[in-house]
């Protein structure tokens, strides 16, 4: 599994498909709209995942090819990938701001992936038993908008997955006034390290002694 990070929330996602006649699957969270001042991703795309009908999670049109899109709870299988998404609701004013946002838990090469999108909240029991056994866990952390470092530290801990992937953060060039920086998250958790990765290629053996490891990856 190779892992890009495009800014914002926006990660792509290059995977094997399980079984006989395995085959690469693209899949791209959240693509954005250039007007927040970065450059949107824009590969070719077999699998689209909003998160939130904002424009900051939701600009599928900047990508290539006829990818299936997905913005909404259910249950799907598309592309050998099995993905469930859950309601959650997206700031802290019980919906009243950006009202709700769909959470993704994943399947793919073995591993389990948890996205948590725009949450604005602590997570229902319901939604956390769909992901608590996540194996990498992409983590909003710096949207003032929605949850605070505090609160995506708790979170984090709770899940307990073998990776996390902070997103939805300030970094250069962005032209978000409602995002900080990571600082406040990686003061919480205690273990971000002093460097940002180009991209992360994993394998399932690559983390399986792993526990709450905090990865950083540059924009791209």
């Amino acid at each position: 599994m190779h892992i890009t990070y495009h800014g914002l929330s926006c990660f792509k996602i290059i995977a094997k498909t399980e079984g006989r006649g395995s085959k690469d699957v693209t899949i791209v969270f959240a693509p954005y709209d250039k007007q927040f001042g970065l450059r949107p991703p824009q590969s070719n795309a077999d699998i689209v995942l909003i998160p939130h009908p904002d424009k900051m999670f939701n600009n599928p049109s900047v990508l290539r090819g006829n990818p299936i899109i997905i913005d909404r709870p259910g249950e799907y299988a598309v592309a050998g990938i099995n993905i469930i998404g859950s309601d959650s609701l997206a700031d802290h004013s019980g919906g009243e701001v950006r009202g709700n946002t769909v959470v993704f838990s994943l399947d793919v090469e073995d591993m389990k992936i948890a996205y948590l999108g725009a949450i604005g909240t602590e997570l229902s029991p319901e939604i956390l038993d769909t992901i608590i056994d996540a194996d990498i866990l992409f983590i909003p952390v710096g949207d003032t908008q929605g949850i605070d470092a505090k609160t995506a530290e708790i979170i984090a801990r709770k899940l307990e997955a073998k990776l996390i992937i902070p997103m939805q953060y300030k970094t250069k060039g962005l032209k978000v006034k409602t995002l900080v920086d990571k600082k406040g998250f990686c003061n919480e958790i205690g273990n971000c390290p002093k460097t940002k990765e180009d991209k992360l290629v994993i394998k399932k053996k690559d983390i399986e002694n792993k526990s709450m490891t905090v990865a950083l990856l540059k924009v791209i």
